[in-house]
């Protein structure tokens, strides 16, 4: 990544977000229908203070790792989960060498839930993405959706401005439909099993997921 470019912490607080709480049903689910099994290996390539991640843990997943640039997720990851601090490293996506203290080797599943939004290369970040998984491995991504009807409530409700917060320092700045998102995991070679949208009523959803799978 350019040295140029400035990059925000995004600032955690709490282990989840707003947005992790009413999407934990739906990877639960999603996760539920891929072939893999409790001894699979699990990447979360954003996991921000570590919530989704502890989340598949009690849930009996045993082999599972997560990163994140922001300093300050991995310290509030390791503090409230202190029996998995050791899963947890900070580390730059657009790196494609994983910390040396997690699983080498291809993984069976890989999460990004609400990161690709926040990503100046989406496109470079999945790259890595699907170099990290198996053939035939899983990746499940999440991020806000945008499509003709939620765009529009938006701007007759006039919520533009709040929506398009350009002063959200370490927010999001890429923003996608189910097409485009679908265009950019297509371009990494991962090609789209399920789709889900999750919050609120559907196409006025907060957040899609797609569940996509190496090819």
């Amino acid at each position: 990544m350019s040295s140029g470019l400035i990059i925000k912490d995004y600032g955690w607080e709490q282990p989840a977000t707003c947005a992790h709480r009413y999407l934990l049903q739906d990877i639960d689910e999603m996760i539920r229908q891929t072939s893999i099994g409790r001894d699979a290996k699990i990447l979360d390539a954003g996991c921000g203070g570590g919530f989704i991640l502890k989340e598949l843990y009690e849930r009996g997943h045993q082999n599972i790792w997560g990163f994140d640039l922001s300093e300050s997720g991995i310290h509030l990851a390791r503090q409230t989960y202190p029996e998995i601090k050791d899963r947890f490293e900070i580390h730059d996506a657009y790196s494609v060498n994983l910390p040396k203290s997690f699983q080498q080797g291809k993984y069976d599943l890989i999460l990004s839930i609400e990161v690709v939004e926040h990503l100046y290369s989406p496109q470079e970040y999945l790259r890595n993405v699907s170099f990290w998984l198996k053939e035939g491995g899983f990746l499940l991504i999440s991020t806000p959706y945008h499509g003709f009807l939620k765009n529009l409530g938006t701007i007759i409700l006039g919520k533009f401005d709040s929506h398009f917060n350009p002063f959200w320092e370490g927010g999001h700045i890429k923003f996608f439909s189910k097409n485009t998102l679908n265009d950019t995991l297509k371009k990494s070679g991962l090609r789209q099993k399920r789709f889900r949208g999750s919050g609120r009523m559907p196409y006025f959803w907060k957040s899609m997921l797609i569940l996509a799978q190496k090819v």
